[in-house]
């Protein structure tokens, strides 16, 4: 059966929600003072009303007996030598201890009860999570690269719970979790679990795995699925750039080559990568941004602006600064300019 077509209840091993990691000290303390506060009250139940109880060896009921009481009582072993013998006794025990006695095993069996809430719970958000996403990230590959996506797209001012994470090791997903992320565990070459993903209603996707041809399948599958979507690939080597064009791929980015330019530029100017780091950090110093022109830009030249104007976006193409085309800003242009985030040296 596909992914698509099962219960939100069957789908909580493979669709994660971030949620609030709790400590294990502090939850089995927790535990431990809930079960601690149902024993001393019903031991000072016990003991208040001690005349209403009946011990065998008739020597009257003692603190260590209201203990010995209600510890055998909470946990049902309930040895017989002391009983409840007048009719308020009788009544406390079925209207108190009994419960208490509940209450003690419920947090005893904390932890699977809590397995079995936590299901319950996570299985509800899963099914309004699908019936509402839409606009959001999906990013396919957890490894490196999707982790430097992520970091920029949180940078940028993306809501973590609007960014569904598409992978296969366990690590990367939790890893993808602690920083509040929606995850999805599967393939992403699979159909069906980009469907999970709400790739359909995606505004964007991320394509980010180790191969290339793995990374031309799920290009492949995404925009099947999302035709409109902007779909976005990386690719180790440049002879595979086209193919990934051709499945569909709006933009590829060589990863090797990047590095390898990087790499090459250090060796002579390292202040110059210094400064590239800069700009693709996009929550620090200095970093490339996009905007619509102001009324009052149109038709004049973007090298004249007080922003550093790198290029112009006109119906979706891009024009460098100093092309002939950007000579003069016209109306419904988009500029891709150099913004200032952060002051230096902060």
């Amino acid at each position: 059966m596909s992914l698509t077509d099962e219960a939100s209840h069957s789908l909580v091993g493979v669709i994660r929600m971030p949620d609030k990691v709790e400590s294990p000290v502090r939850a089995i303390l927790k535990r431990v003072v809930g079960a601690m506060a149902a024993l001393l009250l019903a031991v000072l139940i016990v003991y208040l009303d001690r005349d209403g109880y009946r011990d065998v060896n008739e020597d009257g009921v003692s603190l260590l007996d209201a203990f010995y009481y209600a510890t055998v009582s909470l946990s049902t072993t309930g040895y017989g030598d002391i009983t409840p013998a007048s009719s308020t006794a009788r009544l406390v025990n079925v209207l108190v201890i009994t419960p208490l006695r509940v209450l003690f095993l419920i947090v005893l069996v904390g932890t699977t009860l809590e397995v079995l809430t936590e299901r319950s719970r996570q299985a509800l958000r899963i099914q309004k999570w699908r019936r509402v996403v839409r606009d959001h990230v999906v990013v396919v590959g957890y490894g490196t690269k999707g982790r430097s996506a992520v970091a920029a797209l949180l940078g940028d001012g993306v809501e973590p719970g609007s960014i569904v994470v598409v992978d296969t090791v366990q690590e990367s997903l939790d890893a993808a979790t602690a920083k509040g992320l929606v995850v999805v565990h599967g393939s992403g070459t699979r159909n069906d679990v980009l469907r999970v993903a709400g790739a359909a209603r995606a505004r964007a996707i991320v394509v980010a795995p180790n191969r290339d041809d793995t990374a031309v399948l799920i290009t492949l599958t995404a925009r099947e699925l999302a035709p409109k979507a902007m779909i976005v690939a990386s690719v180790r080597e440049r002879e595979n750039e086209h193919l990934l064009k051709q499945s569909g791929a709006d933009s590829v980015v060589v990863s090797s080559e990047t590095a390898g330019r990087l790499l090459g530029m250090a060796t002579a100017t390292p202040t110059v990568v210094a400064m590239v780091e800069d700009l693709l950090t996009p929550d620090a110093g200095l970093a490339i941004a996009e905007r619509d022109v102001e009324p009052g830009e149109v038709g004049g030249s973007p090298r004249h602006l007080s922003d550093i104007v790198l290029g112009v976006v006109r119906l979706g193409k891009l024009y460098r600064v100093d092309a002939p085309e950007a000579d003069a800003i016209e109306p419904g242009d988009r500029l891709l300019y150099v913004k200032k985030v952060t002051p230096a040296g902060e």
